[in-house]
Parts: C-alpha cells; structure tokens; sequence
C-alpha cells in the first residue's frame, strides 16, 4: 500500500511544490482504496485518511491554483474572442442581410399560392426604392410537402430591411396579399441570415435546374470551427457549378447553417456528390464537420417561374 503523505501542522498552508509532489501518492491510495472496495472485504484503516487528503489538496488547488497540475486535469482552457463569429465568416464587401420564408401550405390550396405569389411578388420588388430584391423561390419536391421556400437579399442590411417594412405597411396590394394567403396556410417561419464569405453570392441562373437545400442545425459554440473547414471543402465542390450559396443564422433559431445547392436533376446530384468523394481532402471536411451537427435535413425543391433561379 502507498504510504500518505506526512500530515501538515496545524494551520499550515500546503505549498505548491508540497502538493504537486504527494499529489500523484494520494492519486495511487485512492485508486487502491477503490479497487478494494469493488472486489476486496472492505476498507483498509488508512483508506479514508487518503481520500480526505486528496480531497483537502483537491479543494486548495481548485480553489487558489487555477493554473495548477491537478485543475488541468479537469479544465479545459478557452482562448478567448474578439470578435463574433458573425463577423468573423460574413463576407466584408457587402452588408447583404438575407431572410428565408418557410410556408407549410394547405395541400388544396397549393396551386392557388403559387398563382397569387408569382402575381403578386413581382410587382412588389418593381419599386426601384424597395431595397430588396428576390433571391429564389421554390416548392419542396422532397422532404416537407405542400411547402414554399422564399429567400430575399436586402442590400443594406438591417437599415434596409426596417425599411422594407416600413414601405410595406402602407402598401395596400401587399396587405390585401398577406390577407387572402392567410387563409391557405397552416403554418410559417423564417430566418435572417448572414453569407458565408467563402461561399459565391447567389446570383441568378437559367434552367432548368432542381435546388438542394441542405440545412444543418449546429451544436452551439461550433460555427467558427465549422466554417474553417468549409472555407477548405468548398473547392471541391465548385466543379460542376453547383455550389449556389451558403448561410448562417442571426434571427430565428441560431446555429443554423442553410446551404444552396443546383443540379440539373437527381441523377447529376448523385454523380456529382458521388464525385467529391474521390477527390483527396474531402473525406477530412466531412470527418471533422459531422461531430459539430445536431440534426440535418435535405429539401430537393423546385423553382417558381417568378424565381431568379431557375
């Protein structure tokens, strides 16, 4: 049996070499005094002495000596940051500010939505001091039925999208809108969002084409960890054009990343998934990313005729 370290005088204060050099004896006695307890008779009269040894060590080194051997132990330091991850990933150059719509539709009244939106939405986005502008608009093919998903820039940011909402309270033929699409829809959500600044600004395209969107929701804390390994990953999916945008949350629920993805069809959307695979470094984004996601979903969407994506 290890011996215990000697006993201090009363009212001594341990220093640190005293403790760092008993620390790893008091460590043994306890793991010993453990094993007896699980598969021997019973403790040992020195066994208690240890624990309450360590544990006196235990409480000095918490609690004056953050920096010592036992507390690394245990705690994990945490550089601290400058700056938010928002600012860290968002592109520069721009302020554009995003925002994503999710309307869960009434199956009998899909088709209607979809006629009164591509009436209605355009006209709204003639206004030349309406700084916003229509980035695409789809119905989910796969993944959430009878659904549409809308995504609008605002150049400007926050600024622009105040004002956006502003003009639109007084403008009576989006009013009249937002009333009679009420009655088709069962639910609806969205999102403002930041560009990532390694991912392409989406910008519009000819078709025909279906979208992927793949939405990843993160473990809180993992963004600027994800968005390093992307930063590295997007080159190799850039060969057949596909890669359309990629977004991050700021309102709504956060550590939310969207990627927008274009394929001509599914079976290119396998060939080309199918393709990054063999390309060396690819495998490692996906390694290192996938332990930074909570849960992630897939819509295979299709454009309306009044989206700029087509």
């Amino acid at each position: 049996m290890h011996a215990p370290p000697p006993p201090l005088s009363s009212g001594a204060r341990p220093s640190s070499n005293h403790l760092r050099s008993n620390m790893a004896t008091l460590l043994c006695s306890i793991s010993a005094a453990a094993r007896r307890l699980l598969g021997g008779p019973g403790l040992r009269a020195g066994d208690v002495a240890a624990a309450a040894a360590a544990a006196a060590a235990a409480r000095f080194y918490s609690k004056d000596n953050e920096g010592s051997w036992f507390r690394s132990l245990f705690v994990h330091k945490v550089d601290p940051r400058k700056d938010a991850h928002s600012t860290l990933l968002s592109k520069k150059e721009t302020s554009n500010l995003y925002k994503i719509q999710f309307h869960n539709v009434k199956p009998e009244y899909l088709d209607a939505y979809n006629s009164l939106t591509e009436a209605v939405l355009p006209k709204l986005h003639l206004d030349e001091d309406y700084p916003c502008s229509l980035v695409g608009n789809w119905n989910t093919w796969y993944g959430e039925q009878d659904q549409a998903v809308h995504l609008w820039r605002f150049s400007g940011g926050y600024p622009a999208l105040m004002d956006c909402m502003n003009k639109l309270k007084n403008n009576k033929e989006y009013l009249e809108f937002r009333k009679e699409r009420s009655q088709m829809l069962l639910s609806r959500r969205n999102q403002m969002l930041l560009e990532f600044s390694f991912w392409n600004e989406p910008q519009p395209r000819a078709g025909p084409n279906i979208y992927e969107l793949r939405t990843y929701k993160l473990k809180p804390g993992t963004m600027i960890e994800w968005g390093n390994n992307w930063a590295r990953a997007i080159k190799y999916r850039q060969e057949n054009q596909e890669a359309v945008g990629g977004f991050f949350s700021q309102i709504g629920e956060l550590y939310v990343v969207h990627h927008l993805w274009a394929y001509k069809d599914l079976q290119s959307r396998e060939e080309t998934r199918n393709a990054a695979w063999r390309k060396r470094g690819w495998d490692e984004n996906v390694y290192y990313t996938v332990p930074l996601v909570r849960h992630m979903e897939s819509r295979i969407m299709i454009p309306l005729k009044i989206s700029p994506l087509q």
